[in-house]
């Protein structure tokens, strides 16, 4: 290896995008720039009310530029511009979009500027709802099971349903959707000068887990699937794929007119994409049998079995089983909960409503003086919340709640499924109520890995990443507890970036596998959590009043 190769891991996350420059030698983080979504961060295109949530390309493409741009500045210049050897994206998903025959983002397209149909829909978007129904109904009618490989469930999270229902809402978008893309495959597609949708590489990761792609289908399910359900599907797979790509593989290398932009060369290598919680669990070292648990506004839980051990198995409940999704050779296995740190930011909303709309109607304070209390009110809630909430007894009847207020993904998504809060009296303040949903979010956690066991593949520990994993001591210890498990958290900051870059590495041939990288690049853990066994048996019957309050929702839940 010559003195000075780095590569470049992008992560698009929900609320923004983070790049890094990192040295293939030893990992070691020379630069990072984060770009908030400015759209997003406006709610443009958004009804939390409808579960509609869109995000416009433009506030992708501008954060790719900025991000590595900075990136590129911080680091050193033009000296290290020319040791970048490759960049690999991750990104959220499902986030799908229209295009055109020439691969370009709807919303791009001069007269769908501002339509959130024409825009990328993004993981949490439960509009699909009913589509996602049909789906399931649907796939009893044929003889091969369509939906095995993705845990029986489909999700309106996920690919078709969210197209179909873009279909069928929007005629304009109709006659003008040439094709479907995922987010992660369609950013290597731009860095690369992609001009034509039939030269776009599709991610394996992907494909795999939200379009039903699989090799014992020989791709995706024929077309007779899909226009049997609705008409409004004819033809699609045919503009699609067939072949898929493992992330260790180059999705082209950087065009002229990115190099350009981004003062690079036009021999950097671009990788396929992958969905950011897939890159995370390579950045955060994963471990056959070890559940890495990526917690941020959600949580995506991912573990990786040889692929002998996987014959004849399929999971049932879970968001998927793919042969090279996440560590090329081994199957990967995905998980997890529509809402984590949603949870807690939703409560830290509902707290602050009138600090955000009554105390600036006050003339005792002045506008100034308001941003900053309001600030440094926000900044301290969560910490407070927690530490206040760490002080309380443990109890048995103490106010307990479900971790369904975006419905749930895992295990059996149920995207129509709302959150409860029950126990409530006249002492229920802010620190009993945030410990109980943060006892629903690890009790949320603890049914995902009941699941794997009670289904033959034995979860052994857990990997903590992510914003929650770094930043919250309280929840943290208490999944340990809840788990009976220790937890260790991974000690780079970036962990989906820092995977990223990993393939990045294995894409530019730095490394033969992605293993080796993980193994050169990778930090290592800097804190553990183990459980307490004095807290298991209390744990134990609260997870058992949680089920049964998850049953008694789950039994008043009405299907559209």
């Amino acid at each position: 290896m010559s003195k000075d190769q780095f590569v470049m891991g992008v992560d698009y996350g929900t609320d923004s995008v983070r790049s890094v420059i990192v040295d293939t030698r030893n990992g070691r983080e020379l630069a990072s720039s984060v770009f908030l979504y400015p759209r997003w961060q406006q709610g443009l295109y958004c009804d939390a009310g409808q579960n509609q949530f869109r995000q416009h390309p433009l506030d992708y493409i501008e954060g790719l530029e900025y991000t590595i741009k900075d990136c590129i500045k911080k680091a050193g210049g033009t000296s290290v511009a020319s040791s970048i050897k490759a960049i690999s994206v991750d990104t959220t998903g499902s986030t799908p979009v229209g295009v055109n025959e020439q691969g370009v983002p709807l919303a791009l397209v001069p007269g769908f500027e501002n339509n959130p149909n024409a825009m990328f829909v993004l993981w949490k978007d439960h509009t699909g709802v009913k589509e996602a129904a049909e789906i399931n109904y649907h796939a009893t009618k044929f003889n091969i099971n369509y939906l095995q490989y993705v845990g029986g469930i489909y999700s309106s999270e996920w690919f078709w349903a969210k197209l179909l229902h873009v279909l069928r809402e929007d005629e304009k978008v109709r006659s003008e959707c040439y094709s479907w893309v995922e987010h992660c495959d369609w950013v290597p597609f731009l860095l690369s000068g992609g001009k034509h949708i039939k030269d776009m590489k599709r991610g394996r990761c992907s494909a795999g887990h939200k379009a039903l792609w699989a090799a014992e289908y020989g791709g995706l399910p024929p077309d007779e699937f899909f226009s049997s359900l609705d008409p409004l599907l004819t033809g699609f797979t045919g503009r699609l794929y067939k072949d898929t790509y493992t992330s260790d593989h180059a999705a082209g290398t950087l065009s002229e007119e990115w190099a350009t932009r981004l003062g690079l060369s036009t021999d950097v290598i671009i990788g396929v994409g992958a969905f950011d919680a897939h890159m995370g669990a390579v950045g955060g070292q994963i471990e056959p049998y070890h559940l890495s648990k990526v917690m941020g506004t959600s949580t995506c839980d991912m573990l990786v079995a040889p692929n002998a051990d996987m014959q004849g198995k399929l999971i049932k409940g879970i968001c998927g089983q793919v042969d090279g999704s996440v560590i090329p050779g081994m199957v990967g296995l995905e998980a997890g909960q529509s809402a984590f740190g949603d949870t807690y930011a939703w409560f830290k909303n509902l707290l602050s409503w009138s600090l955000n709309n009554l105390l600036g109607q006050s003339s005792l304070i002045d506008e100034k003086t308001l941003e900053t209390l309001k600030s440094a009110i926000s900044g301290m809630m969560i910490p407070e919340l927690s530490r206040q909430a760490a002080l309380l007894p443990l109890g048995e009847n103490a106010e307990l709640s479900v971790d369904w207020l975006n419905g749930r993904r895992t295990p059996d998504a149920n995207q129509l499924l709302k959150s409860a809060i029950t126990g409530l009296n006249l002492g229920s303040d802010a620190p009993h109520i945030f410990r109980a949903l943060a006892e629903g979010t690890c009790f949320g956690a603890k049914s995902i890995v009941d699941r794997f066991n009670n289904e033959g593949v034995p979860v052994k520990g857990l990997i903590g990443i992510g914003g929650v994993a770094k930043k919250s001591p309280y929840i943290m210890q208490m999944m340990a507890d809840v788990l009976q498990m220790p937890i260790r958290i991974h000690q780079f900051e970036h962990t989906c970036a820092l995977g990223a870059a990993m393939f990045a590495a294995t894409a530019a041939g730095i490394y033969p596998d992605v293993e080796e990288a993980m193994a050169a690049m990778g930090g290592g853990f800097d804190i553990e959590y183990s459980p307490n066994k004095q807290n298991a048996a209390l744990y134990k019957r609260r997870y058992l009043q949680y089920a049964a309050l998850g049953k008694f929702v789950e039994s008043h839940t009405k299907s559209d």
